[in-house]
């Protein structure tokens, strides 16, 4: 809350200007580490606020008006607004701790959108000065009419949300139906009365469907219903809602609803705490406190994102107010320059470009600008450019020659804090044999994968080189592919932790909600850190595998976890056909391929999954262990013993229990008895559960009853204790499910 304060008892300084004094002082200090465009960013955010036209602050307007962006720019596709308000959060915080701790006003940009706010801080504790630094109701008006976005005013109460919730299904314009309003009332009771939590389509399925405790996910009634809700408030909301001062949401990705003030008109409560000018001066230093404390209080539950309710409990954050996915690595491509001769060079050149715009966004791991960004861009555009206007980790350029028939691609990858080439790599072919648009999908599929895929090189140099604002969310993900190269049931536990935290803090990254479920099929498949009770292992890897793929159904992590959770689960024909989804998808993301590689060969499939493993092992060489390990696997099945001696040494899965059963089975088989017994040894150490469960354990992993029955001799050779009967028992199994 922003109250005025007079530099001159005798002629007030205006809310506004005081402000916009504050804003000159910001832009003219040293220590307010911003860009220039920054510094325009926040003057037009400022002095629209303080012209009465806060809610035209949109990326939208930012982009066009402030960044010189045309009519076309999307921001879903250019994140440019988001990232330059990221950069200019910070530096008004490292202002406000340094050269600013003194300032009489704060200005912040809360995070959810654009629009700032203006809070004074430091009260004269002199009775005559308090009088005079007190707003009168027409300087608090002024600020209102002046500041109309500000987040000031109190969060809605258990009252307000109730009375709009009536006015809402009790008007004709609320295509809501009977299902529609229980559900509306339903969610917007349980949320005032402190059980948001138990908000879940289960819950609502029960108690508001009357569906039975058998009601599974199968079932997408709360779905449906959901969606119809949310096309029901949003044609309320533009007919007969539009002036109502208060909108319940139900933002998309859950059921629970959020409560925001629709306009910043001020209401009673908040006149009556003005303090009266003609109480006495102890009196209204009391009321003035409780005035200024109050809007601390609404100021820090904005820039935090919550809304809050007196003792009702709390309520949900506005969509405008919700946590971000956090940020990852940022990559700008330049357009491809042209350094050859000929009507067709610009062609190659643009084609180029823009098969990389198309083939490096299907990485999820890694953020790219979008076309128009580029597009923008000069092919020699320089670093600083990209670092302190974009605000981007790194660059990826180069150049198309052509001379006669044949073309070569130069491609490098710049780290823009420091200008260092990262990698750089060049492809030759011939336009004679073959065709351009060929050439240009093959050499944009291997700089994508070189560069982008999760083992790759920004991968790498983030590993090495984490950004310096990085919040833990996103070095997540870098943990995670650390512990699938090592496998361990330590690295496991972290990871596991890591993410929770991840998915708690960022519940839309869905990513991190991937990565979990694969983490949590790892306590199930390979005993890692176990935990008792439910909901199962499994049944928290099929819950996060599918809350990852709505959040983004184009998410190629997600499409892999949803495969391997149903796999384990025993559906794998749906495994099957979810993979093949994914591969058409990202047909380059070698953790995908790898992990796609493993399953079909599990399956029965041993030749095609021992070519894509080959794909992508030669994709990526310098992947994970298992890629080496599942191929020396492939490789025995189909019985060349030799290559799969080889190949299980290059895996070095010393730490992962399975990587010791498969090396025993290839070294007894390949005439190394002597390795034979200390990996069986080592794998009897590390899971003695294993062999006494050993057909439920190669069910479990789909194997073909052929399959199971030629590992279980290769167990017995390499001197491993298989219960007696084994192989009785897996014939029967499988006469049994054969056709009658």
């Amino acid at each position: 809350m922003i109250h005025t304060a007079a530099s001159d008892p005798e002629k007030p300084q205006s809310t506004g200007a005081r402000c916009l004094a504050q804003l000159a002082r910001i832009r003219q200090s040293a220590d307010f580490d911003a860009t220039e465009r920054e510094h325009r960013f926040l003057q037009y955010v400022v002095e629209e606020t303080l012209a009465g036209r806060g809610g035209r602050i949109k990326a939208y307007t930012v982009a066009v008006e402030v960044f010189g962006r045309d009519s076309t720019f999307d921001p879903q596709n250019d994140p440019i607004v988001r990232i330059a308000a990221s950069h200019l959060r910070r530096s008004l915080e490292r202002y406000y701790l340094t050269a600013g701790k003194s300032d009489p006003i704060v200005i912040s940009i809360p995070k959810g959108g654009y629009v700032p706010t203006f809070s004074e801080r430091g009260l004269p504790e002199d009775g005559d000065a308090a009088e005079s630094s007190t707003p009168t109701m027409a300087a608090l008006e002024q600020a209102r009419s002046e500041a109309s976005s500000v987040a000031a005013r109190r969060p809605p109460g258990p009252v307000d949300v109730r009375a709009q919730l009536e006015r809402i299904i009790s008007s004709e314009e609320f295509h809501g139906g009977g299902r529609g309003a229980a559900l509306l009332s339903y969610i917007v009771e349980e949320t005032l009365s402190g059980r948001a939590e138990r908000i879940k389509g289960r819950s609502i399925a029960t108690e508001v469907f009357k569906r039975d405790e058998s009601f599974t996910q199968d079932d997408p009634v709360v779905r449906i219903e959901a969606a119809r809700l949310r096309r029901a408030l949003e044609r309320y909301y533009l007919v007969a809602g539009q002036n109502d001062s208060l909108r319940i949401e139900v933002p998309k990705g859950g059921y629970g609803p959020t409560f925001r003030w629709n306009n910043p008109v001020p209401s009673e409560a908040d006149r009556a705490s003005v303090p009266n000018m003609s109480e006495p001066a102890p009196l209204r230093r009391r009321r003035y406190w409780a005035f200024l404390v109050a809007g601390v209080v609404a100021v820090a539950a904005a820039i935090l994102g919550y809304s809050m309710i007196g003792r009702s409990g709390p309520l949900s954050a506005s969509p405008a107010d919700a946590v971000p996915v956090p940020d990852g690595p940022t990559l700008v491509i330049a357009p491809f320059a042209n350094l050859g001769e000929g009507s067709n060079a610009v062609i190659y050149t643009d084609g180029l470009t823009e098969e990389l715009l198309t083939a490096l966004p299907r990485f999820k791991e890694i953020k790219v600008f979008g076309r128009e960004t580029s597009k923008s861009l000069p092919p020699d555009v320089d670093v600083s450019q990209v670092r302190d206007e974009l605000g981007a980790r790194y660059l990826l350029a180069g150049g198309v020659r052509t001379s006669g028939s044949r073309i070569r691609v130069t491609a490098r990858l710049v780290d823009a804090s420091d200008g260092v080439i990262l990698w750089s790599e060049d492809y030759d072919d011939d336009l004679q044999s073959r065709d351009l648009f060929a050439i240009q999908s093959d050499v944009a599929s291997k700089v994508a994968t070189a560069v982008a895929q999760p083992y790759g090189i920004i991968a790498q140099a983030d590993a090495a080189n984490p950004p310096p604002d990085d919040l833990g969310a996103y070095r997540c993900t870098l943990s995670f592919y650390d512990y699938r190269a090592e496998l361990s049931v330590e690295r496991h536990a972290e990871v596991r932790a890591c993410l929770e935290r991840a998915v708690a803090r960022y519940p839309t990254y869905a990513t991190a909600w991937a990565m979990l479920s694969i983490v949590y099929l790892d306590e199930e498949r390979f005993r890692f850190n176990s935990r008792s009770g439910a909901p199962t292992a499994m049944q928290r890897a099929l819950h996060a595998a599918r809350r990852g793929t709505q959040l983004d159904p184009g998410n190629t992590r997600g499409r892999q976890a949803l495969m391997t959770a149903l796999f384990f689960n025993g559906q794998y024909a749906e495994a099957m056909r979810t993979g093949e989804q994914a591969l058409a998808m990202n047909p380059n993301d070698t953790e995908l391929l790898g992990e796609f590689a493993t399953r079909l060969a599990m399956g029965g499939q041993w030749r095609r999954g021992a070519e894509l493993l080959d794909r992508a092992i030669a994709l990526n060489p310098g992947g994970g262990g298992y890629y080496y390990g599942a191929r020396a696997f492939a490789a025995y099945m189909l019985g060349d013993y030799p290559a799969a001696a080889a190949g299980i040494k290059q895996a070095d899965l010393q730490k992962f229990p399975l990587f010791h059963a498969v090396a025993a089975v290839i070294y007894a088989d390949a005439g190394m008895p002597d390795e034979a017994r200390r990996a069986g040894e080592t794998f009897m150490r590390m899971r003695p559960d294993f062999i006494h469960n050993i057909q439920a354990e190669l069910t479990t992993r789909n194997y073909t009853p052929k399959d199971q029955l030629r590992l279980v001799a290769g167990l017995r050779k390499a001197g491993l204790p298989v219960p007696e009967g084994v192989e009785a028992a897996i014939a029967r199994a499988a006469a049994d499910a054969r056709p009658r």
